[in-house]
């Protein structure tokens, strides 16, 4: 069998096993030791466990957990309800001024916890019934917050991000940089629909009443700015070369503790127990992946899989936007099926080199990627985020959900649209701050 044919076989195996339904990681797991067993025979099974651990050896992914960490502590704190709470008093008197607010309290809080469910949770469960009884459409109500909450996956600290630079080898500090503008970008080009979606709405939204003094509107900042101090000082040590990632996530990690016990009193065990479960939860099911896919990316190694795709890939007699067109709409596909991380581990290895050859810069093709796994957040049949929408508010068919979404689904492709004209919006900044890569 040649490889392309044995790499077209291992595609259609994977995609049976995961319809399943089994996690991700076993799924990937099996099919790898299944193929490997059925071309190089038993005998390779003895270094399978040393090939898992081997995808885990790398220092970085000390960073993954520590980070997850940090998030969680921040979504167990009233942070969401206060960062709501500040903007809405500063944005009410706007026509759309609460959709607005919900926008903007989706990023900043991305940007605390670097979870795109957490985002989507935390804000929606104020957000959304306080749009819908202000009479804004349920559409636009549950719609802004699922596709405000994707932004956590590419505002930093992303752990998606720490996982493409992980797994392509990649400065995480200048990935991180990378996603800054983008992420203003598409915030700013989210805001934009909600304000006109709001507006073709204005006969059923209700009037906002009252108006807050100036020592209201400042009354939340003093238990919000520590948060955001924080992220911006993760992001000076990282670029500025003065931490790794792993050590800047570590101390981050227990600055976010001390001020959630500072701040909002959450010093109780009971309540650091729980904070603790769910982020080691989150982080296992994470190193699991990427343990699993070293297996994967093993036996796709070996079978000269991975080396006969690029070479066949490299030798199309097409142009690099044609080229970039086909690996978008494969990424925006696998995105409908498998989690971000999946994706990345999965595909990152093997599409980086066929972009750089093709001249596109991989911090550029981070962002991409990025935002692909952001559509595939609010698209089925995986759509996390729709479904953590449709728990807040379950009065609200999951289609209605869906179809609010869409939009901003369709504003994340012109998004990508404009990062492929205008790339410089990507790596302007990391090359001002961190010199040209």
């Amino acid at each position: 069998m040649s490889p392309l044919a044995a790499g077209i076989l291992i595609c259609l195996t994977t995609v049976v096993v995961l319809a399943t339904g089994i996690p991700v990681a076993f799924g990937l797991a099996i099919v790898a030791m299944a193929f490997l067993v059925m071309f190089e025979g038993f005998g390779s099974l003895s270094f399978m466990g040393e090939l898992f651990f081997s995808g885990l050896a790398d220092f970085t992914l000390v960073s993954i957990p520590m980070f997850i960490a940090m998030g969680a502590a921040v979504a167990s704190s009233p942070a969401g309800g206060d960062l709501y709470g500040a903007l809405e008093r500063w944005l009410n008197r706007i026509p759309g001024g609460l959709a607005v607010s919900n926008i903007g309290a989706c990023s900043i809080f991305a940007a605390l916890s670097g979870s795109s469910p957490a985002t989507c949770a935390a804000i929606g469960r104020m957000g959304i019934p306080e749009m819908r009884k202000r009479g804004y459409p349920d559409e636009l109500a549950t719609g802004a917050i699922a596709a405000g909450g994707t932004l956590g996956i590419l505002i930093p600290p992303s752990v998606t991000m720490i996982v493409y630079g992980i797994s392509t080898g990649t400065s995480i500090g200048r990935l991180f940089i990378a996603g800054v503008l983008p992420g203003i970008m598409l915030t700013l080009m989210f805001i934009a629909w909600s304000v006109y979606s709001a507006s073709r709405s204005a006969g059923s939204i209700l009037k906002l009443s009252g108006r807050f003094t100036l020592r209201e509107k400042l009354a939340h900042l003093p238990r919000i700015l520590p948060f955001f101090l924080l992220v911006l000082g993760i992001l000076y040590v990282l670029y500025g070369g003065v931490a790794t990632p792993s050590e800047a996530a570590g101390v981050g990690a227990m600055l976010c503790f001390v001020l959630i016990a500072v701040i909002y009193r959450i010093w109780q065990p009971k309540r650091i127990w729980a904070i603790l479960t769910s982020s080691t939860r989150e982080s296992v099911m994470i190193m699991m992946i990427i343990g699993a896919a070293a297996l994967f990316s093993y036996t796709l190694s070996s079978l000269f899989i991975t080396q006969s795709v690029a070479e066949w890939i490299a030798g199309l007699e097409v142009s690099r936007w044609v080229l970039l067109a086909a690996i978008n709409l494969f990424l925006l596909v696998a995105g409908f099926f498998l989690p971000p991380v999946a994706v990345i581990v999965m595909t990152a290895p093997i599409l980086l080199p066929i972009i750089t050859q093709a001249g596109f810069d991989p911090y550029w093709f981070a962002v991409i990627l990025t935002i692909n796994m952001e559509i595939g957040l609010i698209t089925p049949p995986v759509g996390l985020n729709l479904y953590v929408i449709n728990g807040i508010a379950p009065d609200v068919p999951l289609p209605r959900i869906l179809l609010g979404a869409l939009p901003f689904a369709l504003i994340m492709v012109l998004a990508i649209v404009i990062l492929c004209v205008f790339p410089r919006i990507a790596t302007w900044l990391p090359d001002l701050l961190m010199g040209v890569a």
